[in-house]
């Protein structure tokens, strides 16, 4: 297997762009209302908030070639947010959102944060699984819909 190669990256670099226009369609086809409406929405982060220090992004290439990617924001002083986890589709069930994961964790502690939120959607158990088997906590507490988005919130603290 030819190993992954991580590359720090901005939401609007060219990198990016395949991983999250299929983000949009993936979250079109489960959420609604059209690919376009999620990837304007997707897109519409300034790129300070992915940025250093209190952010950062990694894509995941191979053979030179993105196949997944995910960022991370502040959320508070010893909190990371995971955004915008992505494995495309045909690279999937080979444990590169795993290794993703992995990369973001060592990054997100290195910058001094010593605990991981994220949430994801109800309609994505593969996400939940994820999550789950990667040591993160599904909390407990119910988190407002948005829209047709039951929002799902993990934690996980850091070594």
């Amino acid at each position: 297997m030819i190993p992954l190669r991580f590359v720090p990256a901005a939401l609007a670099d060219p990198l990016a762009q395949p991983l999250l226009t299929e983000l949009a369609a993936e979250y079109a086809q489960r959420y609604g209302p059209t690919q376009e409406t999620v990837l304007a929405w997707l897109k519409s982060s300034p790129d300070s908030e992915f940025a250093p220090p209190g952010g950062g992004m990694l894509i995941g290439l191979l053979d030179g070639r993105p196949v997944t990617g995910g960022a991370f924001c502040r959320y508070d002083a010893d909190t990371a947010e995971l955004k915008r986890i992505w494995t495309d589709r045909e690279h999937r069930r080979r444990g590169y959102a795993r290794a993703l994961l992995a990369e973001l964790e060592a990054e997100i502690a290195a910058r001094g944060y010593r605990k991981v939120y994220l949430m994801t959607g109800d309609r994505q158990p593969e996400a939940e699984e994820l999550y789950r088997t990667g040591g993160y906590t599904r909390l407990s507490e119910p988190l407002p819909a948005l829209g047709p988005v039951f929002p799902i919130a993990f934690l996980k603290a850091l070594p």
